[in-house]
C-alpha cells in the first residue's frame, strides 16, 4: 500500500490531544506486559508527555509490528473517520531499549498508526511518548 496520489488521498487531521478513554485503554494493554503498579504509571506518564511527531511507517517498525490490512474492522473504521473529516486521536507510545531488545510498545493507537499508514506511509503521527523508568538492579 504506502503512499496514495494526493488527488483521491483525503485529509488526515489529529486532534490536539488523546481522548480521555486512550489512557484506561493503554494502561489495560500495558498490563499485560507490565506489573499493574508500573502500567498505571506509565499511563499517568502518557497523560502529562509532550505531543511529538513521528511518522507511521517508523512507529510500525520501531514496534515490530506488522501493517494491518485496510479491511481490518478497527482501521476501516479510522479510515472511515479520516474520510469523513474527523479528527484521529494521537497515539501513546512507550520507548523500547536497544541492549535489552525490547521493542517500542503502541500503548494505544495501533489501529490508527495502520490506518495513516494506508493514507501515506510518511505521515507525521502526532504521539505522547515515554521511557520505560530504569529498573534497579
Amino acid at each position: 500500500m504506502g503512499k496514495k496520489s494526493e488527488s483521491t488521498q483525503p485529509t488526515l487531521s489529529w486532534a490536539d490531544a488523546p481522548a480521555e478513554h486512550d489512557y484506561p485503554a493503554a494502561a489495560s494493554f500495558l498490563r499485560l506486559i507490565a506489573a499493574p503498579a508500573l502500567a498505571e504509571s506509565l499511563s499517568s506518564l502518557l497523560s502529562q508527555a509532550p505531543l511529538v511527531h513521528q511518522a507511521a511507517k517508523d512507529i510500525l517498525r520501531a514496534a515490530r509490528l506488522p501493517l494491518l490490512p485496510a479491511d481490518d474492522p478497527e482501521v476501516a473504521k479510522d479510515l472511515k473517520k479520516v474520510s469523513k473529516g474527523t479528527p484521529l486521536s494521537p497515539v501513546l507510545l512507550v520507548r523500547g531499549e536497544l541492549r535489552p531488545d525490547r521493542a517500542l510498545q503502541i500503548a494505544d493507537g495501533y489501529h490508527r498508526v495502520c490506518a495513516s499508514y494506508h493514507l501515506d506511509e510518511d505521515a507525521e503521527i502526532p504521539c505522547r511518548l515515554v521511557d520505560p523508568p530504569a529498573v534497579s538492579a
